[in-house]
């Protein structure tokens, strides 16, 4: 087993890169997937938002936008276009990254899945305000759904959070920690 501390710093960030990279495939791989206990209603939970509150957690509203278009544009690629994911991505990326500014939120399990319940709620209420705005189908028919969407994502996506967040966050800290020495 290599150790990480004994690479040269441009190792370290291609390590990194490849950690963070390979955390999001393997949720990308995660979207598709209906394994059992990980689905509530028919839906399953938005790996991709809670790895952009993963990263945006610890990084500026900028850097979590970023996040959300580069995951919104990869979802829209596998998913149809409309309505898009990366709008509402982007709007969970700038959230998060406000939200941490403030002193009443902790870097803990219970917090990260508090986030991660309120974000999922705002992200499938953007997109079901994208299904009015293409009035495909009745109004109050999509937002019937989206009630039910919403919350199923919501519980599904806050308790499968900590599954993503606690190891990238501690390999993040650790990178970050040894940059700084």
């Amino acid at each position: 087993m290599i150790e990480v501390s004994r690479l040269s710093p441009v190792s370290r960030q291609l390590l990194n890169a490849a950690v963070t990279a390979g955390s999001v495939l393997i949720c990308l791989l995660f979207l598709p997937a209906r394994l059992p206990g990980m689905e509530l209603l028919g839906i399953s939970p938005n790996w991709l938002l809670i790895w952009v509150v993963a990263w945006s957690v610890k990084r500026t509203a900028f850097q979590g936008a970023l996040a959300g278009l580069a995951l919104g544009l990869i979802q829209d690629g596998m998913t149809s276009p409309h309505p898009t994911h990366t709008v509402s991505l982007i709007v969970v990326g700038i959230l998060t990254g406000r939200i941490q500014k403030q002193r009443y939120i902790q870097e803990d399990f219970i917090s990260v899945a508090l986030i991660v319940f309120g974000m999922a709620v705002v992200g499938e209420t953007i997109i079901a305000l994208q299904y009015s705005f293409y009035a495909e189908r009745n109004l109050g028919e999509i937002w019937t759904y989206h009630q039910k969407i919403a919350l199923a994502s919501a519980i599904l996506s806050s308790l499968w959070a900590p599954a993503v967040y606690y190891p990238l966050n501690r390999w993040w800290e650790k990178m970050s920690l040894l940059e700084q020495s």
